[in-house]
């Protein structure tokens, strides 16, 4: 539970964190358009002042009587002096710079000695240092902003986690106190009925004591289905099958439905006994419930090649929606009762130990629920 509320507070941070990174989108590009700007107009000037140097040095010989022209040279900086036919006169030392990454000026130059009458400077120039000034701005930014999310919504949610730990608490107190009680009933009830005492009124109350067994092992599943480790084991799933059954004769008996049974013997499946009888109970009860008062219900267990097919038809309303029906709280009939867990929980088992759920329901035949268990 603990990794998994990290996990999520994880996912929110990164999920706010992204969408302010798309709001700060536009003023990043406009800012780095503003940074190339500047670097490039800081480039036009350099290029400019050195251009200066160089006609201050051709102006001086220009009016000196030396014979010699030291011409000023720098590293950064290619020069080519032009005659006003585009003829070289001189040019510094060739920097190999690539055409998309240079910056170039022209200068008319005055009257000189050189008989130069153009300067050509070109300086090469990079816009990666202002790329990761911007890439290194953002991440800080951005790193910034996801802490601060991170803190806030795990101090936000602080509350909440430790509320429903003693919620889970309260349940699992709660469904420990409520088992002994309920264990209590029903024996009672059951040594009641075998001294003879037959009533409807205690038929019913047996029945009654059931269900509520019924309910209170679905949500002792869910209170504990991420706590627990449900170990595989192999089960005798014919011996299983059959004890549940008998758990539900009474059940079907009172409203006149009675079981047809075909089940294979000593028939082996690698699962969790937990697993195994939610299956069993769900499906069964649910067939129960919504099957129709003196039908009768098919339950089979046989083995296919290497598989064993596990299937429950009973006759009733057809399902509307299959789709939706193993949804958590999904309910098509909400007069027979119950909280809409049963096939969610049965859903969940299926896809954790891989198991095949095939439905079929309609209105002339009934409902068909089957399983395939790979072993």
């Amino acid at each position: 539970m603990i990794e998994k509320s990290k996990n999520f507070i994880l996912k929110i941070s990164l999920f706010y964190t992204a969408i302010f990174f798309i709001f700060i989108a536009i003023p990043t590009y406009f800012y780095t358009n503003l940074e190339l700007e500047s670097y490039k107009n800081t480039q036009n000037r350099l290029l400019i002042e050195h251009a200066q140097i160089i006609q201050r040095a051709i102006y001086d010989f220009s009016n000196s009587k030396s014979d010699t022209f030291i011409f000023p040279k720098s590293f950064k900086f290619e020069a080519t002096l032009l005659t006003a036919e585009q003829k070289i006169i001189y040019k510094t030392r060739d920097l190999n710079i690539d055409d998309n990454s240079k910056m170039s000026i022209e200068v008319e130059l005055s009257n000189n000695r050189l008989n130069a009458k153009y300067l050509i400077l070109t300086k090469k120039i990079s816009f990666e240092e202002i790329y990761l000034k911007i890439l290194i701005l953002s991440l800080s930014i951005g790193l910034f902003i996801f802490i601060s999310i991170y803190l806030i919504i795990k101090a936000s949610i602080e509350p909440y986690k430790k509320a429903n730990e003693y919620l889970d608490a309260f349940f699992n107190d709660a469904m420990h106190e409520l088992k002994t009680p309920l264990g209590i009933i029903q024996l009672n009830l059951e040594i009641l009925e075998a001294k003879g005492n037959e009533s409807k009124e205690l038929e019913r109350s047996i029945n009654a004591t059931k269900n509520l067994f019924l309910v209170y092992e679905d949500i002792e599943y869910l209170i504990k289905e991420k706590s627990v480790q449900y170990n595989k084991e192999n089960i005798d799933f014919s011996y299983l099958l059959k004890q549940r059954i008998d758990q539900f004769e009474s059940l079907a008996n009172t409203r006149n439905i009675k079981f047809n049974l075909k089940i294979e013997d000593n028939l082996f499946s690698l699962i969790n006994r937990t697993h195994l009888q939610r299956i069993i109970d769900n499906t069964i009860s649910n067939a129960i419930k919504y099957s129709k008062q003196e039908t009768t219900i098919s339950i089979i267990l046989k083995k296919k090649n290497e598989s064993i097919i596990f299937s429950v038809h009973n006759i009733g309303k057809a399902i509307k929606n299959k789709k939706t029906i193993f949804n958590r709280y999904e309910k098509e009939n909400h007069i027979k009762g119950g909280f809409g867990i049963g096939l969610n929980i049965v859903k969940n088992i299926c896809e954790i130990n891989n198991i095949d759920i095939f439905l079929e329901s309609n209105e002339e035949n009934g409902t068909l629920f089957q399983y395939t268990f790979f072993n």
